[in-house]
């Protein structure tokens, strides 16, 4: 890496940048990017930001937030990709941005299959899932998620919490020493692959729910499977929520830990 700058976007040629890296990395035609230039102007200029983030004068990052309702003082992230490496400098610059304008919290929205997703949200950041949503954009046509029902897992970030000590810091549960708990708990859910999807410990305040190596990957390899795994674990997730559960971890093996609101507290 060269020195990484990370600032706010102004011009009109920075949006077109930011517009054709997010078409590279959801695989979309640069006619169609995910947000235009031209919407993207306009977020910037109605009080949100876009934020870049350059190594050297290569664009390698970029983010986009917007405010919530007055009353909320709280920010939510459209859309966020990187190179690896770069996620966590361009959320803390999000981050920043956000507390200087007076927010204190930021959500959005990922596919809860995405394991390394996960961890990033709920480990490396300190988020929490609050709510998922089923299908929550309808039909997809990116070269990402073609053919899948677009599912995501909402995250609140508070942005006021001391940031994780990452790496040494693991997930909630790893850190309460709860993967060996996991291992030991009842099995309620099998996953496609036959193994068990689903944990619940005996004293109802955890549940663990396992999450496919690479979904990006098997999604393209074998679509009616991924579909089936994305299905398994709505119903897992969506019970466990009504149920008053949150995400709060991911480990690195590829399992959520799901806290009850009451063990949490």
């Amino acid at each position: 890496m060269t020195s990484l700058s990370i600032r706010t976007v102004h011009d009109v040629a920075g949006f077109a940048a930011v517009a054709d890296f997010f078409c590279d990395v959801w695989e979309s035609p640069r006619s169609a990017p995910p947000l235009l230039p031209e919407t993207l102007n306009s977020l910037a200029h109605a009080g949100g930001a876009v934020h870049a983030a350059y190594d050297g004068e290569r664009l390698a990052g970029a983010s986009v937030a917007v405010f919530g309702p007055p009353a909320s003082r709280g920010t939510y992230s459209l859309l966020t990709a990187a190179d690896r490496g770069l996620g966590f400098q361009v959320k803390q610059a999000q981050r920043a941005w956000a507390l200087e304008h007076g927010a204190r919290t930021m959500r959005w929205t990922f596919d809860p299959l995405v394991g390394r997703n996960a961890r990033f949200n709920l480990v490396k950041l300190g988020a929490e899932g609050t709510d998922y949503l089923v299908d929550f954009y309808g039909p997809m046509t990116d070269g990402v998620n073609d053919g899948d029902e677009s599912d995501r897992l909402a995250v609140t970030w508070d942005l006021t919490a001391p940031s994780p000590s990452y790496p040494q810091t693991h997930s909630a549960g790893e850190r309460a020493g709860q993967v060996g708990d996991r291992r030991a708990a009842p099995a309620t859910h099998t996953a496609p692959d036959g193994d068990a999807l689903a944990r619940r410990d005996l004293d109802d305040r955890y549940i663990w729910c396992r999450v496919p190596d690479d979904i990006v990957a098997l999604r393209a390899a074998d679509p009616a499977l991924a579909l089936r795994w994305r299905r398994a674990v709505r119903e897992v997730f969506t019970k466990a929520f009504a149920d008053g559960f949150t995400a709060t971890g991911m480990s690195r093996d590829g399992w959520y830990t799901l806290t009850r609101r009451e063990a949490s507290a």
